[in-house]
């Protein structure tokens, strides 16, 4: 190349760089720890991010992922199987890859708040595509227009119902490894699970795409306007369609009384199951047992996430520099769940760092 032409080429390059944000990522672990070793051969990691130009904003970078990228990628599953829960209840696993190998990995997807097989299309359909395993999303109860037969939903998930739905992927392909992903609430339901299974889970390794950490305060530090849509959504999703469920739920008044998403988290803990919201706090929060969690873990944030907010990591800095197995990676641009790339075909860099640390630990 033309020197001259080469050296108006980086200025033009860092005149990008500026206004759209792109820098290099931070990454917050335990230098004496295994993530020492993993953390170079992720050649993303020592590269800067550079989010697609016109997203740059961070409202325009989620409404593209919310409202225009979920609606244009067309996936179809190869089948969704309803499970039924020990106490009754009905959960279902959406799969990708049931022709694969029976010794191909699988990585078991959490889903967001809202989370459904039509919602989660891309990040099913990027996973697969970069790593060519099995994706095995596990549908929360009430999720996907599921069957509500026993009165209970929650925001972040069921362990134990993921113990069960981990079980019969265990027990359909035992010849294959398991990987966790969780992506924004439904990373609560993967830290939480890690947490309490210590060293008896399954999971190889796990990433976590945009948390809000304690869950107790997360819901505060999202923005207003999210806040409140989010809201309503959960009325239209999990609230209306089954009145009758609720009908006997003594805090239903004030659940239908939330604004936002903090007052709705602290009011519906009867649909959650608990008596009072203290034990729903400590039988869910992810935070209690974070420093449990065993098995190699990778946490991507935003730093101009507006819905989970990295103020929301700040306490767990210092803990986090302390754990052998755990690495926050945060990112200057990258929205919630985003992390668009590429000026015309836009793809997700956070799906390719995920799929790259996942396959790490194939063996």
């Amino acid at each position: 190349m033309n020197p001259i032409l080469g050296k108006c080429r980086e200025i033009a390059l860092g005149v990008l760089d500026y206004t759209t944000g792109a820098e290099q990522p931070q990454l917050y672990f335990n230098p004496q720890g295994q993530m020492a070793e993993v953390l170079p051969k992720l050649k993303q990691l020592h590269q800067k991010y550079r989010p697609t130009p016109w997203l740059s904003n961070n409202h325009v970078h989620l409404l593209y992922f919310d409202v225009i990228k979920k609606r244009t990628i067309k996936l179809q599953y190869d089948a969704i199987e309803q499970l039924t829960m020990a106490d009754g209840g009905v959960t279902a696993i959406a799969w990708l890859g049931l022709n694969l190998p029976e010794e191909t990995p699988t990585i078991v997807l959490m889903h967001t708040i809202t989370g459904s097989p039509e919602s989660m299309r891309e990040l099913v359909r990027d996973l697969n595509q970069y790593t060519g395993w099995r994706i095995a999303l596990c549908l929360r109860r009430g999720h996907g227009n599921l069957p509500m037969p026993v009165p209970q939903i929650n925001l972040f998930g069921s362990v134990q119902d993921l113990r069960e739905q981990i079980a019969y992927i265990q027990q359909k392909f035992p010849k294959s490894d398991l990987y966790g992903v969780g992506s924004s609430a439904g990373t609560g339901l993967l830290v939480r699970y890690l947490g309490e299974e210590a060293d008896a889970t399954p999971l190889k390794a796990a990433f976590a795409l945009c948390p809000g950490y304690d869950t107790e305060l997360g819901f505060k530090n999202v923005h207003p306007f999210y806040s409140k849509m989010m809201t309503k959504k959960l009325f239209e999703k999990f609230v209306e369609p089954y009145s009758r469920t609720w009908a006997k739920t003594e805090s239903l008044f004030d659940v239908l009384q939330s604004k936002d998403l903090a007052q709705f988290e602290r009011a519906y803990f009867q649909m959650a199951g608990y008596s009072d919201y203290e034990s729903y706090a400590k039988a869910t929060n992810p935070v209690y047992v974070f420093e449990n969690v065993k098995i190699p873990l990778m946490i991507l944030n935003a730093e101009d996430d507006p819905v989970c907010h990295i103020k929301n990591f700040e306490p767990f800095k210092a803990l986090i520099t302390q754990m052998p197995n755990v690495v926050v990676v945060t990112t200057k641009k990258g929205s919630h769940c985003g992390y668009y790339e590429g000026a015309v075909d836009t793809h997700s860099w956070a799906a390719k760092l995920m799929s790259d640390f996942l396959k790490v630990y194939a063996t």
